[in-house]
């Protein structure tokens, strides 16, 4: 029964929840083709729109609740984008500061210390917001620190120590073929400047401390919500442990409850790159008797499909399901019509029932 108990307890702590309520913030998506280089320069960024940009007006520094944002102290602009196909989350971070510190050892840097949780299990990060006392320290370290939401401390900029600390068990979420990042400024500790921060990272349902063998990626996919958040660690003195904490949500402790992240829409892409274009893909049902279920996945208005199985046989449906006699490779080709014209796509040999 006690153990009934502690699961449920558990359970109940999972539910997913957002802070925020009725807030939504935009992930673009880049097309294919206009995949964003990481290399601290944001001209590839100059195709998302300004409404994706999220500054300083949608901070408070929840140390001093009463504290306006100053562009002339810390001025701060954060895109967020992803691409269809890539389980992976791109960030591009701009800043103005007055004074950036990072010129000592550990975690007294300038920090975007970022949380995200890809499939919106919530409940805590942490050890420290453990659900159940059942569990030792080191037991919910090693069970729950980072697996199912992530938290990144980001140096900016990192000089001598790596560029994020990944907190928790699982160290690999930070490093290729995870995540990438790139830096680009001109000044000096103490000094004031602009910072470039491009990276990107990969969200994950599961991240266990036994490392990335038994990861599981979160899938992302279009208008997908997932919970994001983040908070800017502001030293303004070399010598004092104090900082500004300026938090996208509205509770200090986001950086260990995923309860307590905003949401995030992934979007689909913007009307100027949407193409008029056929595009397919299918999945054998039943390889015994060769059933093929085919998936229309053309983009842009389609009022018409006519489907060439490749062993004489067509169909118009949008999604139609087909017995093939013989196993072997098959050509098939979906062509589909609609406002904007006529758009053709053939596969050859990818349908193999041998």
């Amino acid at each position: 029964m006690k153990r009934i108990l502690v699961l449920a307890a558990l359970l109940a702590t999972s539910a997913p929840a957002l802070d925020r309520p009725g807030v939504v913030f935009k992930i673009f998506q880049f097309p294919a083709n206009m995949i964003p280089r990481i290399d601290g320069n944001a001209d590839d960024w100059k195709i998302v729109p300004d409404d994706y940009a999220i500054g300083m007006d949608q901070l408070v520094d929840d140390t001093h609740p009463d504290r306006k944002p100053d562009p002339k102290d810390l001025d701060v602009k954060v895109k967020v984008g992803w691409v269809k196909g890539l389980n992976r989350l791109y960030f591009l971070y701009q800043a103005y500061d007055n004074y950036w510190d990072f010129a000592q050892p550990g975690l007294h840097n300038d920090i975007f210390e970022l949380v995200v949780d890809g499939d919106l299990s919530g409940g805590p990060l942490i050890p420290r917001f453990q659900p159940t006392k059942e569990l030792s320290e080191r037991d919910a370290h090693f069970s729950m620190h980072g697996v199912h939401a992530q938290n990144y401390h980001i140096m900016t900029p990192a000089v001598g120590k790596d560029w994020a600390l990944a907190w928790g068990c699982n160290s690999y979420v930070k490093e290729m073929p995870y995540a990438n990042a790139a830096y680009n400024y001109n000044f000096k500790p103490g000094e004031s400047g602009n910072l470039t921060l491009e990276f990107w990272i990969t969200p994950f349902d599961y991240a266990g401390c036994e490392g990335p063998q038994r990861a599981v990626e979160t899938v992302l996919t279009e208008n997908k919500l997932i919970g994001l958040a983040w908070a800017i660690l502001d030293y303004d003195d070399a010598k004092s442990e104090s900082h500004a904490f300026w938090n996208l949500s509205r509770k200090h402790t986001m950086y260990g409850k995923a309860d307590e992240l905003v949401a995030f829409r992934l979007m689909p892409l913007e009307p100027q790159f949407r193409k008029f274009e056929a595009n397919w893909s299918f999945q054998v049902v039943d390889m015994a008797r060769r059933l093929v279920a085919f998936e229309d996945r053309s983009t842009g208005k389609v009022t018409s499909w006519k489907w060439d199985f490749g062993d004489g046989t067509s169909s118009t449906e949008q999604h139609p399901l087909h017995t093939y006699r013989e196993g072997k490779d098959y050509i098939v080709t979906l062509e589909v019509e609609g406002p904007e014209g006529k758009s053709r796509r053939e596969k050859i040999w990818d349908v193999s029932l041998r």
